[in-house]
């Protein structure tokens, strides 16, 4: 598995802060001296411009990566209409390929000390007939950091999600918990409760912002992956 090379972030369901903690990561690797570049493979609800489908979130990743990078590597897969993305591939005849990703990331992978590629909206989520993105993961070989929108119900979210991680043969190398919802009761007890239950480290808790930075976001890893595998990360204390 590529320890070395960089992470694939997804979350517990859309909107609780995928994009935001990936570019949290690459800002924190970025200030241990690393290069970084990001990928966010597939996105939909993208903006028709005169340069082509534009996803802002993409965007935002674009912006953050060391390495100049032309758009179409950086989300080789965008969608105007804001749907599932299987059904914007076929409503738009764009399938998706897998192969054309793994080799964007294996080219950007030559460009940068690490690659930090986000997905779509939840963990099973799927991308084409037969195929959901636990696949994509396991072709690109990469260990996944999930984000945990915190707010109710997430602990149910959560436990589902990181079973079926590991279910796929997959690598769990933390979890980020992210307070999306500011008025949400009990939420240190649900810090709580994810850390015991959890096998997998918390990487970092974010607490709630309303237009969260890069810098911000970075600032709330404990310790930012090292260079060598997963030896930087260190087990955040709950309490």
């Amino acid at each position: 598995m590529n320890f070395n090379k960089g992470f694939f972030i997804t979350g517990t369901d859309t909107g609780c802060g995928k994009t935001e903690v990936t570019l949290g990561l690459m800002h924190r690797l970025q200030a241990e001296g690393l290069s970084v570049a990001g990928l966010k493979p597939v996105a939909a609800g993208a903006v028709l411009t005169p340069e082509g489908l534009r996803n802002d979130d993409a965007l935002k990743i674009q912006a953050q990566s060391d390495i100049s990078l032309p758009y179409e590597k950086v989300n080789p897969f965008a969608y105007e209409a804001f749907i599932a993305p299987h059904l914007a591939a076929k409503s738009e005849r764009r399938p998706i390929s897998l192969r054309k990703i793994q080799a964007d990331f294996i080219e950007l992978s030559a460009l940068a000390d690490r690659v930090i590629v986000e997905g779509v909206g939840g963990w099973r989520v799927p991308l084409g007939h037969g195929v959901t993105l636990p696949d994509l993961v396991r072709l690109l070989n990469l260990p996944v950091i999930l984000v945990v929108g915190l707010k109710l119900g997430c602990i149910n979210h959560t436990l589902l999600t990181e079973e079926s991680i590991l279910g796929s043969g997959l690598r769990l190398a933390g979890w980020v918990g992210n307070h999306i919802d500011p008025d949400m009761d009990a939420q240190r007890e649900n810090i709580e409760t994810l850390c015991s239950w959890m096998p997998a480290p918390c990487l970092g808790e974010i607490p709630y912002m309303e237009q969260p930075t890069a810098e911000a976001v970075g600032e709330c890893f404990d310790r930012c992956i090292a260079a060598t595998g997963l030896g930087g990360v260190c087990k955040r204390s709950c309490r």
